[in-house]
């Protein structure tokens, strides 16, 4: 019989509220959204391709929220191609940027699999990174400089496991320099939640966003193409956006698109003070948790709502299944492939995703929405201590005695 003192005892996991730490792969549709799109989901449900009234009034809708996105996201109205989400801008992007199929085509390590993989298909080669995530412009200079005209170079704006930034300036001038000609595009989905992409994202010349990464509908995003950029079409059909991209046009979501980013926009510089002193408060209580470490130093320039941790002796998959259960909802992208878990890539790049011999190591990210509260993040630490605390209980207990 185990004494009721036992100390080797985990402690319960605490009930509470529920608590949403998983913002970075989709948001609630914000009440400005809503509002915005309900008459098109009901009685002005024409197509802007109608000549008729009501087809004429959708397509007056349609070309408000191009000009209101335009203004927000540092481009000309007819620079903007709507698009169904991220994954799509992207892979536009990067197989319709390339001025000729024989350019090659680059890209940093820990690129989304939307950009990665389409940069592999197309015979791509990738640039490695520091071990904060951000680019190593010296090895992208090499890469550009070596045999071969480079066509297009892909570098995120802000990564979406570990919340690096990179400073596409930076990235422009040495794709400038390197492969005079190259266009340079950034996925910026996760970027445009918390970032001003009229100061960040102006020196790409294609740029990817979705609507539902900031308060906006799902199926509804954007690629914002620079004037003199070529752009081949990657759906063929009705010659919608200016030819671009065929299909019919979905007035609602893109409406719902300029009316989340609006409202962002009038409180971002809030929102962005507030969830980075959270994040920080989350990061800082939970490094108190034995063999929990940050990935990144709080000093890397990041995105104000992900936190991204390490944690030694316990596995990704049972953590989030435990977290889930208790009211906690989080990602994760498993630093040591554990079965059915799949090995982080972005991990794999920066280096941390290995762990002493014979030791387990999995991975934690919590991101925080822009209606975060200290409470949250009282209930967070408290779950997640107590969680992790119980899976690494078991091997205490089987461990030996070492002094018996």
């Amino acid at each position: 019989m185990i004494p009721a003192d036992d100390t080797t005892l985990p402690r319960p996991v605490p009930d509470g509220p529920a608590v949403d730490l998983d913002r970075a792969a989709t948001t609630p549709l914000r009440p400005e959204a809503r509002a915005a799109m309900a008459p098109f989901l009901a009685g002005r449900y024409g197509n802007p391709s109608s000549a008729h009234a009501l087809g004429r009034d959708a397509m007056r809708a349609v070309d408000e929220a191009r000009e209101q996105l335009a203004d927000l996201l540092g481009c000309a109205p007819s620079e903007l191609v709507f698009t169904s989400g991220g994954t799509e801008a992207d892979v536009h992007a990067v197989t319709g940027g390339i001025p000729t199929r024989a350019d090659r085509v680059v890209c940093s390590a820990v690129e989304h699999p939307a950009v990665l993989a389409t940069v592999t298909a197309l015979g791509g080669s990738t640039v490695a990174v520091h071990r904060d995530g951000r680019i190593d412009l010296d090895t992208l200079a090499a890469e550009l400089s070596s045999p071969g005209k480079v066509g297009l170079v892909s570098v995120m704006a802000a990564n979406n496991e570990v919340g690096t930034l990179n400073d596409l300036a930076e990235v422009a001038a040495v794709v400038a320099e390197h492969a005079p000609g190259a266009v340079l595009h950034t996925d910026a989905v996760q970027a445009a939640a918390w970032l001003d992409l009229r100061r960040v994202a102006t020196p790409a010349a294609l740029v990817s966003v979705s609507a539902h990464k900031f308060g906006g509908p799902r199926g509804v995003g954007a690629l914002v193409v620079r004037s003199g950029t070529p752009l081949r079409a990657l759906l063929p059909g009705g010659g919608q956006e200016l030819g671009r991209r065929s299909g019919t046009t979905h007035v609602a979501g893109i409406v719902g698109m300029a009316a989340a980013l609006s409202a962002l926009d009038r409180e971002r510089d809030e929102v962005v003070r507030r969830v980075s002193r959270l994040r920080d408060r989350l990061e800082s209580e939970l490094s108190g948790v034995p063999g929990v470490v940050p990935t990144v130093v709080s000093s890397t320039p990041r995105l104000a709502g992900t936190a991204h941790l390490l944690i030694d002796d316990v596995d990704s998959e049972p953590l989030l299944f435990l977290l889930d259960d208790a009211g906690v909802r989080a990602s994760a992208a498993s630093a040591c492939a554990s079965g059915a878990a799949a090995a982080s890539h972005v991990l794999a790049a920066i280096g941390a995703d290995t762990a002493e011999e014979g030791r387990r190591r999995g991975a934690l990210r919590l991101t925080l929405g822009h209606d975060a509260t200290d409470g949250q993040v009282e209930r967070a630490v408290e779950v997640i201590a107590a969680t992790v605390e119980r899976l690494r209980a078991p091997a205490r207990r089987l461990t030996p005695d070492r002094e018996g």
